[in-house]
């Protein structure tokens, strides 16, 4: 009979908690990092509040996301964070799917307005990147001036800086190697030339042999994401930049990589994101940002010789 969906009876009596217990599992076998199974855990547990995790799998149903999402905007959340919520569900219902522990059916994200995301200004930057007094600093203060340096030239994430070792540097073919990950794959990412010269200089300063961790605490150890980011927030305050976030860094690089006309492709794979889409967002968030030197690459107004850089007004007639 046409319309009847029909289940496998060894996988139709799976209840929501047991089905996530094997996601999980098989998750975890493919190498999927800590940090992401807690982002589908807590997605699971938001979603366990509203529907019991003890139901069946079969028994979540479009009208049930339906009713979720209702749920959580009625809480008076910001859209982005409905939208998080059911990404991180969406992905394991849709395991679900695949084992047959459901039936098929598309779960889409609700509209939901983006807001810009915060960067550091050039005049704030100009305060984080003034170079300290090498011989009258401490060695603190030196080497979080490096690290705001790598930080805008690299727009890698806390986690992964605080993994870099000196070997993964190769001043040879100007490359950084990236090994820890959010995504746990490894890749290189150019090195400029402005901070191959500040990494050189911080070496010399800094020393040690290639298994030694690049950005190191005051006894030559690794500094875990808690201290890199107060040390970093400490810095920013000494010198009078009241934002402390090392991700706004991030988010900084891929503006000005916009702004300077850099193209998406190139800083997906820098940003080591896995879908443009992604990366997409930071050419629509900058809004007004984006009107700098406008006529300067528009097209039309670099057309052949009728370009005209004054700007005139044009009187309409009363007629």
């Amino acid at each position: 009979m046409r319309g009847i969906i029909h289940l496998q009876k060894s996988t139709a009596n799976f209840t929501i908690n047991a089905g996530f217990e094997q996601f999980v599992r098989v998750k975890r076998n493919t190498n999927l990092s800590e940090a992401s199974i807690r982002y589908y855990q807590d997605g699971m547990r938001y979603f366990t509040e509203f529907f019991n995790g003890e139901n069946y799998c079969y028994d979540v149903t479009l009208d049930v996301i339906e009713d979720y999402i209702a749920y959580q905007k009625s809480k008076d959340i910001s859209s982005v964070s409905v939208n998080s919520y059911i990404r991180s569900l969406r992905t394991v219902l849709y395991f679900f799917m695949e084992r047959e522990y459901m039936p098929k059916f598309k779960i889409r994200s609700i509209r939901a307005e983006k807001k810009v995301k915060n960067t550091y200004t050039d005049a704030e930057l100009k305060l984080l990147l003034a170079k300290p007094d090498v011989k009258r600093c401490s060695f603190a203060e030196y080497r979080n001036w490096v690290i705001s340096n790598y930080l805008l030239a690299t727009g890698n994430r806390l986690g992964t800086v605080c993994e870099l070792k000196i070997g993964d540097v190769d001043f040879v073919n100007h490359e950084v190697l990236l090994r820890k990950l959010k995504s746990r794959r490894q890749y290189v990412i150019p090195l400029s030339v402005r901070l191959e010269k500040v990494l050189l200089d911080y070496l010399l300063y800094r020393k040690g042999g290639v298994d030694d961790y690049l950005f190191c605490n005051r006894c030559g150890g690794k500094m875990e994401k808690s201290s890199l980011a107060t040390a970093i927030k400490r810095y920013n305050r000494e010198r009078g930049v009241e934002k402390t976030s090392i991700h706004l860094y991030r988010h900084t690089f891929a503006k000005n990589w916009i702004l300077n006309g850099g193209d998406i492709f190139r800083l997906k794979s820098i940003l080591g994101h896995s879908s443009i889409d992604i990366v997409k967002e930071y050419a629509e968030m900058f809004g007004s940002d984006l009107k700098r030197n406008f006529d300067r690459f528009n097209p039309l107004d670099n057309f052949g010789e009728q370009k005209d850089s004054s700007r005139q007004s044009i009187k309409m007639s009363k007629n």
